[in-house]
């Protein structure tokens, strides 16, 4: 029997520092609406989507907390919640996570067409600094504002209304670093969803990357690596002028071969969907990519020993 899912990635648009809380859930029922209208079982949703990127300025206190989530669900976003399972719809989504212990993570959530949660991530790979930078136009301060998330990468089932395919989770930076998408592919990921708020100039400072290198980059890594462990990917971008400073688009899906086989083609609100065949992994997890058959770790436990590199 196939195992096909449909799924929506849903880019959106800028959300600025002056935007109340229930606008912004305002627009992603909508998208949600929008793909579930057309017929998507799974909806994509960015890095940090209920606020604007906020790691972009100094902030402290009760300024800062307003940025960060207590719980997942809570009152402010239960809507959401509420409309998914209304639909019998699942989403993925990023937000700022403030635990009961006072530590912060950039996490995402994954729910099934229930609303109950399947499964959750802490971002590994922080970009940026703890400090700013002097003399810097924009700033990147995720290490500032989170911890280093501390439940590595998890590999989760969907449900069976889905395919019942193996699941992965990354946010943004992690998605550049084939060590996070290798720990997935060894779980037998099918299935990686992927939000992201990447700048549209070189976040650390200089002038070598635009918004053209830099899209060009986001779309690389999710189509190599989809190939490399013979996976579908979902990558989905908060895209647009936000608060002054850019970021990029490049919403897409990615089919276990590399190839995109839908993208975004703007940078506001966007929904873009794919039927995603699940079995169309066995090509490369059966022949290329059978990692059990031709992978070699005690060549790459060798080289990590002579270089002194973990």
């Amino acid at each position: 029997m196939p195992r096909i899912i449909r799924i929506a990635a849903a880019q959106m648009g800028p959300n600025q520092k002056r935007d109340r809380r229930e606008d912004i859930l305002d627009r992603m029922i909508a998208l949600l609406e929008e793909a579930a209208g057309r017929g998507a079982q799974l909806v994509v949703f960015p890095e940090l989507a209920f606020t604007t990127f906020f790691p972009r300025w100094l902030l402290e206190g009760a300024e800062l907390d307003g940025y960060y989530e207590t719980a997942m669900p809570n009152p402010m976003v239960q809507p959401l919640f509420d409309r998914a399972r209304e639909l019998s719809v699942g989403f993925n989504v990023g937000y700022a996570e403030l635990t009961p212990e006072g530590r912060r993570f950039n996490a995402a959530i994954t729910t099934g067409p229930d609303g109950a949660i399947l499964g959750k991530y802490r971002k590994v790979h922080l970009p940026g600094s703890v400090e700013p930078r002097a003399g810097s136009t924009f700033q990147q301060l995720e290490k500032r504002y989170f911890e280093y998330g501390d439940e590595g990468f998890r590999a989760f089932d969907g449900v069976e209304d889905w395919g019942h395919p193996r699941m992965g989770m990354l946010i943004c930076n992690d998605r550049r670093w084939p060590e996070a998408w290798r720990a997935y592919g060894l779980q037998g990921v099918e299935l990686m969803v992927i939000g992201y708020n990447s700048a549209a100039y070189d976040p650390n400072g200089g002038s070598t990357e635009d918004s053209s290198l830099r899209t060009f980059h986001s779309k690389l890594v999710a189509q190599a690596n989809a190939y490399m462990n013979a996976t579908w990917a979902v990558a989905v971008a908060k895209a647009g002028d936000e608060d002054g400073s850019g970021l990029i688009g490049g919403s897409c899906i990615v089919d276990p071969n590399g190839c995109l086989v839908a993208e975004a083609q703007t940078l506001g609100d966007e929904v873009i969907v794919a039927e995603c065949d699940l079995d169309a992994c066995l090509q490369g997890k059966t022949k290329m990519f059978d990692f059990a058959a031709h992978r070699r770790p005690e060549h790459y436990r060798r080289l990590i020993d002579q270089v002194g590199v973990a």
